[in-house]
């Protein structure tokens, strides 16, 4: 659920980016070409207006490029931004005087899209697409006051015109990252939701974990005491021998605790476990709190070993389980005769490295795996 409300997320960013580009294009191409190519005896300096359309449709596909790629503007804003300002000062250059806020003046109507998808997605994109629209305005203002173009009509035109298409413009950007920050925030909500669905299940497994040991501890602690009251001679060495096992048995229950549940200590609990139904006496300091991540097969690679040496145990084992942010090692020495070693380490495809060691009737193994990359 959390993967796809983040592809929705990642859609609306970029199909909403697109929406701008094709209202640019549309009004580029549908009414800024046909005043240049219909209306080109009425230009003053027609090749001048052919260039800054050209410049235009450049900034236009510079923009284009970076919201198809990555959903947001360019990164060299200032100098597009200037080269799209320059095009509505060559656009006003080129036309008669009579022609300012005419139909032929195609560019400050034009120049707000540009700015539109220049800005998209960028930190500051309120204030740098007001910059852009404000500069587009003043060139207007500017040149009306230049050619004397002051009057009332004039005025109320220019009004008009600035305030609809700043209206469309900003408003198509506000509304759009509205949409976009409402997107994100289900994203955030999806992952908040996932996270606590995750901490429900990994308090549901430690409570459950929490039952089986007290169960464990009631077991073993009855089975002793009960025979004992049938008569049991603590004297005799196999009840001697048996009760050292339950006792180890029950330090190992009572000071083992799993917070964060961990498929690597859960397996190797399965089996130690199984060694003391065996009357094995495994002795187990306490696991680490946390362990870190691995990679796939490396828990196998590390328990395969060690996890032959404890389930091979006659008597006795000891297994020890040590972890950093960028280390997992997991030994077990065991008093066991079968156990086919290696007198040099093995190496793992997963890149754990096993190695072996018989001395005095025992086994020590010793699986160990480090990350590639050093941790933070």
């Amino acid at each position: 659920m959390t993967e796809e409300i983040e592809q929705v997320a990642r859609r609306y960013a970029r199909y909403t980016a697109l929406g701008a580009a094709v209202i640019a294009a549309v009004w580029h191409l549908g009414y800024d070409l046909t005043v240049t190519v219909t209306g080109w005896q009425s230009f003053r300096l027609p090749w001048l207006n052919v260039a800054a359309w050209l410049a235009y449709t450049a900034v236009f596909a510079v923009a284009l490029r970076s919201l198809a790629r990555h959903s947001r503007g360019p990164a060299r804003i200032r100098e597009l931004a200037a080269v799209t300002l320059a095009v509505d000062v060559a656009t006003i250059a080129a036309i008669e005087p009579g022609e300012l806020l005419g139909i032929s003046d195609w560019a400050w109507g034009s120049i707000g899209w540009i700015g539109v998808m220049l800005v998209w997605g960028r930190p500051r994109w309120r204030a740098e697409l007001i910059a852009i629209l404000a500069g587009n305005a003043a060139i207007m203002l500017a040149a009306m006051a230049v050619t004397g173009m002051f009057d009332r009509v004039s005025i109320s035109k220019y009004l008009v015109v600035i305030v609809g298409g700043i209206t469309m413009q900003l408003g198509y950007a506000w509304g759009c990252h509205l949409l976009r920050a409402r997107a994100e925030d289900a994203v955030v909500l999806a992952r908040r939701l996932a996270a606590d669905d995750a901490l429900r299940e990994s308090a549901q497994r430690i409570h459950t974990d929490r039952l089986r040991r007290y169960a464990a501890i009631r077991d073993a602690a009855e089975e002793l005491l009960e025979q004992l009251a049938h008569g049991a001679d603590p004297g005799d060495a196999r009840v001697r021998d048996d009760c050292t096992a339950g006792a180890m048995r029950l330090r190992r229950l009572i000071t083992e605790r799993e917070d964060v549940p961990d498929a690597l200590v859960s397996a190797l609990r399965e089996r130690i476990e199984a060694a003391e139904r065996r009357r094995v006496m495994v002795t187990v300091p306490p696991f680490g709190d946390f362990l870190p991540c691995l990679p796939d097969g490396v828990r196998e690679d590390l328990l395969r070993a060690p996890v032959r040496a404890l389930d091979g145990a006659r008597t006795r084992a000891r297994v020890t389980v040590s972890a950093m942010s960028t280390m997992v090692s997991v030994a077990v020495v065991a008093d066991n005769d079968d156990l086919p070693i290696s007198v040099t380490p093995v190496r793992e495809p997963s890149g754990v490295v096993v190695t072996y060691q018989r001395q005095g009737g025992e086994v020590w193994v010793n699986s160990i795996w480090q990350s590639a990359v050093p941790g933070p």
